[in-house]
């Protein structure tokens, strides 16, 4: 894994685009960022949830094998754990963070040991909708800095070792089940082991824009709706028998029917010749890109956040060109690890972190699937792929194929 200082991995993407401006690069896109997509978790969104239950008046909910506490605004562990009675170190080291740690508005807390007895659930959810992320313009060079950190980045930060849980009664039918963070979890991975949708689980977790989690945390998961009545099955009425209407004579198969000749109407119309498909298609069609590595997805795209996929290969597995280019320009970051870009037609671009071995140079034409590079060694090992647009980094999801 490799850690670039902000302000030395903002100098080099400068350098990398006073590069490229040397270059007759009239066309080229300078925001060398792409815009991957998010994981597919169609699957997860079909398996309906219910809301997460109201909490009582100071913030819990109580299940028979556990309690959950609701931050407010402005809670931090410690104003949290004063609130409710209980020892602040204790509940900041059963939820891996420390006593300091700031909670969002809805963040969901587990508590170590149950509280006095609250007032009965209220059956109607609320669920408060994540705060928006302003909208406003984005330095070109803060966001290639930012790209680079969440492709250098996919370990969690260090955490405060968590208290074990306490051994539990068998879960209630009606009891969500808790799932505790291991390491290269992600809340999307975690989503479609329990087959509920992402965007369940944050609500019910409270977790931020970017679904962010930490190793040693706790997650509730999201139980199913309650399923829709079966409709009430069609009823025939009995008759007494003989009563009711006499049973047809079937039709005798060992009388042919009559053999029988017809004119047609009309002749049939002229065929029209079959149209050149290949002839026809557009811009959009022909700018479909193929995946440098085949692998799993442990990191997707986050606008602002992560513009770009990672992509999990072994060490030393071969990186393909997404589509026929030409290589726009090779650099470095602080820690020498090589950047390739690529350009192709209709003013889009690709980008390959990660990398070892180029096996091409600057300037020459490349094909899709051509090898341009192997997988660098990392912990894990992966390749961070970007698709760009004009200035804007684009979701490149719906060009991959």
């Amino acid at each position: 894994m490799f850690h670039r200082p902000p302000l030395a991995r903002a100098l080099c993407m400068t350098a990398t685009l006073a590069i490229l401006a040397a270059c007759n690069t009239s066309q080229l896109d300078w925001d060398l960022r792409g815009r991957p997509g998010a994981l597919n978790t169609s699957d997860a969104a079909r398996a309906a949830t219910a809301p997460r239950p109201r909490p009582d008046e100071r913030g819990i909910i109580s299940y028979p094998n556990y309690q959950v506490a609701v931050a407010r605004q402005g809670d931090t562990i410690a104003s949290l754990s004063g609130r409710l009675g209980l020892d602040a170190a204790q509940v900041a080291s059963y939820n891996a963070l420390s006593p300091q740690n700031e909670l969002r508005p809805g963040e969901v807390v587990a508590l170590p040991q149950r509280v006095a007895a609250a007032p009965a659930m209220a059956p109607s959810p609320v669920m408060a909708a994540p705060a928006a992320v302003p909208p406003g313009g984005v330095d070109v060079t803060a966001i290639a800095t930012t790209a680079l950190d969440r492709a250098g980045s996919t370990a969690p930060a260090p955490v405060t070792t968590a208290a074990p849980a306490p051994a539990a009664a068998p879960r209630a039918a009606d009891e969500p089940a808790r799932h505790r963070v291991v390491r290269g979890e992600t809340a999307y991975s975690i989503a479609r082991s329990y087959n509920v949708s992402a965007k369940a689980l944050a609500d019910w977790n409270g977790l931020g824009p970017d679904l962010g989690i930490r190793e040693g945390q706790y997650l509730i998961i999201p139980t199913a709706a309650a399923a829709p009545p079966s409709p009430t099955p069609n009823v025939t009425a009995v008759t007494v028998p003989g009563a009711g209407s006499p049973t047809p004579t079937p039709p005798s198969a060992a009388k042919p029917l009559p053999a029988e000749s017809t004119t047609p109407a009309s002749k049939p119309a002229n065929q029209p010749a079959s149209p050149d498909l290949g002839a026809q298609r557009t811009s959009a069609s022909a700018s479909r890109l193929g995946f440098p590595v085949q692998g799993k997805i442990i990191r997707g795209y986050v606008k602002k956040k992560n513009d770009g996929i990672d992509i999990s290969a072994a060490v030393g597995t071969q990186v393909a060109a997404a589509a026929d280019g030409t290589v726009a320009a090779i650099t470095q970051d602080t820690d020498q690890v090589p950047i390739l870009v690529i350009r192709h037609p209709d003013n889009l671009l690709t980008v390959y972190a990660n990398i070892d071995g180029i096996k091409v140079a600057k300037g020459t034409s490349v094909k899709r699937g051509q090898p341009i590079a192997v997988v660098r060694a990392a912990d894990p090992p992966f390749v961070h792929f970007e698709v760009r647009k004009g200035f804007e980094s684009v979701d490149p999801m719906p060009y991959l194929q």
